[in-house]
């Protein structure tokens, strides 16, 4: 395939339906891309040599139109001294380098104009390819997403399975039972402000029989006396 064809068909194509088609669309727009570097080279490389040899037409032009000039005074010089023989002679020679002048300048036209076509088919892939390289940037992104959102997927579907529930469960009642085991180790002890009311309670019982039995005694002792 030459390079203008592939440049038509790049230029002329639709990235976005081209992608949506593709099996693999990151491995399709790398593939598009690699085509279009590869033909701006090419097109890059024929606009230096299109440039180059409008540079060497030009130097040729320049040397045409001096010899035509030399001729043209040849001529002049000839008229001059009356040799109209040799002033015909130089008028031929020049007229020989005007003819050349005038293929060499229509030349230079048609490289002129291969040159400005060229720079726009350069300009024009740049864009296609920017534009390619910026779909590329983006698909690459929705890869990274997309994997992210299947790894996320893949943990949730992990942790609702009966597995992992099991587990959890397991870790649950674990903890419950450590739970019920530190409430055990003061299960059946009275708090030290409980066990002083209770001591006050019993003394108060005490101080009471204390007192009944004493008063028994002092009533005994009286009726013994009487």
């Amino acid at each position: 395939m030459g390079i203008f064809t592939r440049f038509r068909d790049i230029v002329s194509s639709n990235i976005n339906a081209m992608l949506d088609k593709a099996e693999d669309p990151e491995k399709m727009i790398k593939l598009m891309i690699r085509e279009m570097e590869d033909t701006l080279i090419e097109l890059k490389s024929s606009c230096a040599g299109t440039i180059a040899n409008h540079k060497k037409v030009e130097r040729l032009g320049q040397d045409v139109r001096e010899k035509e000039a030399f001729w043209n005074e040849k001529a002049e010089l000839a008229v001059t001294k009356g040799r109209d023989d040799l002033a015909r002679q130089a008028l031929m020679e020049r007229r020989r380098f005007s003819q050349r002048l005038d293929a060499v300048e229509t030349e230079l036209v048609d490289l002129s104009a291969m040159v400005d076509q060229y720079k726009n088919d350069i300009t024009e892939l740049e864009n296609k390819l920017k534009s390619a390289r910026e779909k590329q940037r983006m698909l690459v992104q929705r890869h990274i997403r997309a994997q992210h959102k299947k790894r996320a997927r893949q943990e949730i579907r992990r942790a609702d399975s009966t597995e992992v529930i099991k587990k959890f469960e397991e870790m649950e009642n674990h903890i419950e039972r450590m739970e019920a085991e530190a409430d055990l180790v003061d299960f059946g002890r009275r708090s030290s402000l409980e066990t002083a009311f209770d001591d006050l309670a019993a003394d108060e019982e005490i101080e009471n029989e204390l007192n009944i039995l004493k008063s028994s005694q002092s009533g005994a002792i009286n009726d013994t006396k009487s």
